[in-house]
């Protein structure tokens, strides 16, 4: 793809992909780009021809403007694939963070994919606003859902305040978290929730904060980062048990395992369930907390993987990088809530 030769787009650079997503019909496939800074359309209608059919700019649009370096990470797409969500993945030095005037370009974008969507020729994809987030870095995912028949975006960081809580030196990992504790804010990533009833003024709803998150806490959490160059307690990926009647968002948080939120209320979201893995005392074979160099015996788990929703046998299936697959029942009463019903199957 890519080529020019099937029909599709020629773009500038070869793209490199990363994160992505389906269209709810799944004729199109969206991933962005992370090395280009760029979020690619492929028409899929066809599996055995794909096609590159439009790209968005992410690292010109930056979040309209505000900042050269926004860059691709997850994206996500609204039930009829007319609306995009995709991220804009900004860092911050604990120079710009102290900054009050600094320019943040991390947050998420809505935008426009309907001529996408219609496979009008030489389709564009346009920005309908812009949302910076300026306690967070490394943009995650996005998540669009609806709550009591109101549209919410769940957005999801990687990054903690300060740095981008990637792998990085550990000194400087541990200095960039003391210095979030020492603004105030939050040294970790974490999930918040968005009120997009206004599509061109979304809204933060809340923030789905741990006692890690606190920085209250920071002088007995921050030991526990000795050695360490990534992620720790952060937020990864989130899901809902039912997009179009959203009631509990479970989280995958790293070393915090898996947590689970009931989001009837998005503005006062509550912790009603959580599973922390034990862990491993041997180094487990293939597994990515051990290949990135963060794995100690007998520490936490890696937990970063999507979480999947049973309702009628009331279970949530995940992956934690130590312990691999995970089936985890609810107790009696905790889930499902009063509230919740089953998600549909997708037809078209």
């Amino acid at each position: 793809m890519g080529t020019g030769s099937d029909g599709g787009i020629k773009p500038a650079n070869t793209p490199v992909g990363h994160e992505g997503a389906f269209a709810p019909d799944g004729l199109t496939y969206y991933v962005g780009d992370i090395i280009n800074q760029t979020y690619n359309a492929v028409d899929i209608s066809d599996m055995g021809h794909p096609k590159l059919i439009a790209q968005f700019e992410a690292k010109t649009a930056a979040l309209a403007g505000v900042s050269p370096n926004g860059g691709a990470h997850g994206l996500s797409l609204s039930e009829d694939g007319n609306r995009g969500y995709f991220v804009s993945v900004g860092t911050l030095t604990p120079g710009e963070a102290a900054d009050p005037n600094h320019k943040f370009s991390n947050g998420f974008y809505i935008v426009d994919t309907s001529e996408v969507q219609a496979r009008k020729p030489d389709a564009q994809i346009r920005v309908i606003s812009t949302v910076r987030v300026k306690d967070g870095t490394f943009a995650q995912h996005t998540l669009p859902i609806t709550i009591g028949k109101k549209p919410y975006v769940v957005f999801i960081d990687e990054g903690g305040a300060v740095g981008s809580d990637v792998l990085e030196p550990p000194a400087l990992y541990l200095t960039e978290h003391q210095a979030a504790c020492d603004l105030g804010v939050s040294p970790f990533p974490m999930a918040r929730i968005f009120d997009i009833s206004d599509e061109r003024n979304p809204r933060l709803a809340s923030k789905l904060m741990l006692e890690t998150h606190d920085p209250a806490n920071c002088a007995k959490v921050l030991p526990d980062l000795a050695g360490l160059s990534a992620f720790t307690y952060g937020s990864h990926y989130c899901s809902v048990d039912n997009r179009q009647n959203a009631t509990v968002l479970a989280c995958a948080y790293f070393n915090s395992g898996i947590r689970v939120f009931d989001i009837r209320d998005p503005q006062q979201p509550r912790e009603i369930a959580y599973y922390n893995p034990a862990g491993s005392r041997t180094a487990q074979p293939g597994s990515p907390h051990v290949m990135v160099g963060q794995w100690r015996a007998g520490g936490p788990d890696y937990c970063a993987s999507r979480s999947d929703f049973d309702f009628e046998r009331h279970l949530l299936t995940t992956a934690c990088m130590d312990n691999g697959l995970l089936v985890l029942k609810f107790a009696d009463g905790v889930w499902p809530l009063p509230q919740s019903t089953p998600a549909q199957e997708q037809t078209h």
